[in-house]
């Protein structure tokens, strides 16, 4: 008989179902020690937002572990700038998506990081703030390098026990996360509820950071039919 159309949907509907319910293992080398290592890799939807695929790899060799995501819709129509009052050391357990699209700046530290720095995540709060300051103190090449110089590893340093101050409470600052592509999340504590220190905005994308994305070469607009 012939397939009605949702037969003919079944198939790619059961491969999206076997990536939700199952953990899909595949073989990869470490990024950091280049030995054996494995992947793994889950379709998971975040509440009030989207599904993202996560990939996590840990090296049984050097033991180093990563966790990475890919925005598993398209690049939305609008960016998207989510800023969080940080009030209380309860919003370090807010769960926390960054696309790799996302920059992040903390106005108070005087802070930005550009949103190719630390690739896709889904982590905490807390978890960003320590991967920011494992970024810029314990990896930076001015501290262990040649260049170092006294008075630049100390504003590092002196960085990175604000960074900690933040995380203890002792210290509230502004986080802001800006994403042109619109595939980054913050979660609301009060949801269905507006949420009281967060501010979501949303905004027409620059030429240039259309440029960035890469969406000014896929014309979608204009298009005249040949007769």
């Amino acid at each position: 008989h012939l397939q009605t159309e949702e037969e003919a949907l079944e198939p790619a509907a059961n491969d999206l179902d076997t990536m939700r319910n199952e953990v899909l293992v595949f073989n990869t080398n470490c990024p950091e020690c280049n030995a054996p290592a494995s992947t793994n890799m889950k379709l998971v939807q975040i509440p009030h937002f989207k599904e993202v695929i996560i990939m996590a790899t840990n090296c049984d060799s050097c033991g180093h572990r990563t966790n990475e995501v890919k925005s598993g819709g398209a690049t939305e129509e609008l960016g998207t700038k989510i800023t969080l009052n940080i009030t209380d050391p309860s919003d370090m357990s807010r769960d926390l998506l960054k696309s790799e699209t996302c920059s992040i700046l903390i106005p108070e530290l005087e802070f930005e990081l550009g949103m190719a720095a630390l690739g896709g995540k889904f982590t905490t709060v807390e978890g960003l703030l320590k991967d920011i300051k494992d970024l810029t103190v314990a990896k930076n090449p001015f501290v262990c390098g040649d260049s170092s110089t006294a008075d630049r590893v100390q504003k590092l340093n002196e960085f990175g026990e604000k960074i900690d101050k933040v995380i203890t409470g002792e210290v509230n600052v502004h986080i802001i996360l800006d994403d042109p592509a619109g595939n980054s999340y913050l979660q609301n504590v009060y949801a269905p509820d507006p949420d009281p220190e967060m501010v979501i905005e949303k905004y027409t994308r620059s030429f240039e950071q259309n440029e960035e994305l890469g969406l000014n070469d896929m014309k979608t607009e204009g298009y005249q039919q040949e007769s």
